[in-house]
């Protein structure tokens, strides 16, 4: 357990606990005797094998939930704090694959089915937990990614929702600081997990051998990210450590975007 980190009273919400981020974001605070409640869409499996692995820690609890059912959001949400009193961080690791398109090849029904994926499901999360946040404070953190500080070609149903978001987590910082309530997020680069892996191994790949050399010849860092390094800034921005911290996206990218 890390004993040189501190967090307000409560409960952490994971949403999407069961991804390569997300599972690792749980594992670290519930290292740190947090209790953890994680939401995953379909993965049965992977969330009791997930609160098994961490049942020694602390105690994880998991919620079976589709972040763009507002209705389903808010009755998750309403059983969540009925059952822990207070979460004071809420962090949104939902993610899903993602087709990699330059902008001629989209469909107006593939963009739209990313917005309301992304976009609509996050600001369900945000509509049915901001007024419970605001009477004791709390935190948003939102896994964003590190193309909307340097485009890369053919990532724009990626980039696009999340510049939306990026929004929202300002205006979030900016009307609700007075309510102690902060909202961050972290820009991500290739990170070495779940998504990527699944994508580079798709059949005729973006991420081929060529990609990668021209990626790597760019990255200062000459690596990908791993989970746990996500999950540790994570820790931090949810921590009474990083307290005065709010309204910022912080990008964990090797440098690709310097």
């Amino acid at each position: 357990m890390k004993k040189d980190i501190s967090f307000p009273d409560g409960a952490i919400l994971v949403i999407g606990g069961t991804g390569g981020i997300g599972s690792e974001v749980v594992k670290i605070f519930a290292e740190c005797g947090c209790h953890v409640i994680f939401t995953y869409k379909n993965n049965n499996s992977k969330a009791e094998e997930l609160v098994n692995e961490c049942s020694s820690n602390s105690k994880v609890f998991n919620f079976k939930l589709d972040i763009i059912d507002s209705k389903q959001v808010s009755f998750v949400i309403k059983e969540i704090i009925g059952k822990f009193n207070r979460i004071h961080t809420i962090i949104n690791c939902a993610g899903f694959d993602i087709d990699q398109k330059i902008i001629s090849e989209l469909s107006a029904e593939s963009f739209n089915e990313v917005m309301q994926s992304d976009v609509q499901g996050f600001f369900n999360i945000v509509n049915s937990t901001l007024g419970h946040l605001s009477e004791k404070g709390g935190s948003y953190i939102f896994m964003s990614s590190a193309g909307l500080l340097k485009y890369p070609p053919g990532d724009i149903l990626s980039v696009a929702p999340k510049a939306a978001i990026e929004q929202l987590i300002k205006g979030i910082a900016k009307e609700e600081g007075a309510n102690n309530i902060r909202a961050n997020s972290i820009a991500l680069g290739i990170v070495d997990a779940g998504i990527f892996h699944r994508l580079k191994d798709q059949n005729d790949s973006f991420f081929d051998e060529d990609w990668e050399s021209e990626l790597m010849n760019a990255l200062p860092l000459k690596r990908y990210a791993s989970p746990r390094e996500v999950a540790e800034l994570t820790l931090f921005l949810a921590s009474n450590e990083a307290g005065y911290i709010t309204g910022q996206m912080i990008a964990i990218d090797g440098g690709y975007s310097i």
